[in-house]
């Protein structure tokens, strides 16, 4: 198939076709309670608040009323896409963050604040992710994935027009970094609680394997498949954006700049696609098996785990979510409550996007200047 042929082909299925195949190949990193120590946790959480800073600051500084949604648009396809699951080798399973082309579209300030926002929502409405490792879990998938894709995006297009065919180059390049960074970082944080954190007799009181089961564990398969897929379907994804919608890529990290609005009627089409996933979303329920380090106290024990760490025991049980793996029991239907979950999770991420920018920007809706 010829190059021209290619892009009419991309222009038809439409970007939310092409990001479906990038969230339905990469894989997790959700760190539940217990997995991290208490220590542990307060320090990442710390780490974290300083970005968390920088992207208020932005969105103040930036953005208005009118960038509330496109910001909505890119937490919501996060909550969404962090839905599906699949089956990946050696039992478990995997799913997207969608930070990387957050951190395009937005800048890496605001996608930090857009992916944190989604996976908040997914801890506390949904347990989908601990409470006390919201700080890592925010760290690794809302900061590290969007800074380190965007400085390498930035450092591939710096002076290039946006029809430069170094954009979609970038765009692969950093989406395979940035979620092979995020799965590093994971996989120290799981691998440094045996070493730091143990028992009186010796065994580990919270994740109980070491860096040498934890890193291979998290880094090959997103080396090998989930980085190398994420990369290239966002190099996808920018190849269409260039051909058919391209004020959403001159948007990029400055929305409230007059220059870098984008119509209502440009999202359109990615409101649409976002439609599309929620319907699709309960193809994430057939799925076998648990992401590597997301095991219950029962599958640890499935595993061969010997004794459960007696602070994972501990912790894993601190907070109950109301509609806890995206379900709605009294609707007797998993794929309708899936459905309905996916719904509410982009409610929520709307208003919470509202409404930090609201305070962010004092409630004016009036353009903002950078400083």
């Amino acid at each position: 198939m010829s190059f021209q042929k290619t892009q009419t082909t991309l222009k038809r299925l439409g970007t939310y076709y092409l990001a479906l195949f990038v969230w339905l190949f990469t894989s997790a990193m959700h760190i539940p309670d217990g997995y991290l120590s208490p220590v542990a946790s307060l320090i990442m959480f710390l780490l974290v608040l300083p970005f968390w800073g920088m992207g208020v600051r932005k969105i103040r500084q930036t953005m208005n009323a009118r960038s509330v949604p496109l910001i909505s648009l890119m937490a919501a396809f996060s909550f969404v896409i962090m839905m599906f699951n699949v089956p990946l080798p050696g039992g478990t399973t995997g799913h997207a963050v969608g930070a990387a082309l957050a951190a395009i579209v937005l800048g890496p300030e605001v996608a930090a604040i857009a992916v944190s926002i989604a996976l908040i929502i997914q801890a506390f409405f949904f347990g989908d992710g601990g409470i006390l490792a919201l700080g890592a879990n925010c760290f690794n998938m809302a900061v590290v994935i969007p800074y380190v894709s965007s400085a390498v995006y930035q450092a591939f297009t710096k002076g290039t027009e946006i029809s430069s065919t170094r954009r979609p180059i970038g765009a692969a390049i950093g989406g395979w970094l940035g979620l092979t960074a995020a799965a590093f970082f994971t996989a120290v944080e799981f691998g440094l609680q045996p070493l730091l954190f143990t028992a009186a007799d010796g065994t580990p009181l919270y994740a109980p394997y070491p860096l040498s089961v934890s890193l291979p564990a998290m880094l090959v398969p997103h080396m090998l498949v989930a980085s190398v897929v994420e990369g290239m379907m966002t190099a996808l994804v920018i190849l269409y954006l260039q051909r058919s919608n391209v004020q959403v890529l001159e948007a990029a990290g400055k929305a409230g700049d007059s220059s870098g609005e984008v119509p209502l009627q440009k999202l359109r089409w990615l409101w649409v696609g976002l439609a599309v996933l929620v319907v699709a979303s309960p193809l994430g329920l057939l799925a076998p098996g648990t992401a590597w380090g997301e095991w219950s106290i029962e599958e640890l024990a499935k595993l061969g785990l010997q004794s459960i760490p007696a602070g994972l025991e501990k912790l894993s049980t601190l907070w109950g979510a109301p509609l806890a793996e995206y379900g709605l029991p009294a609707l007797g239907n998993a794929n309708v409550g899936y459905i309905l979950s996916a719904l509410l999770g982009i409610v929520l991420v709307g208003i919470m996007v509202w409404l930090l920018t609201l305070l962010a920007t004092g409630g004016s809706g009036k353009q903002k200047q950078s400083v």
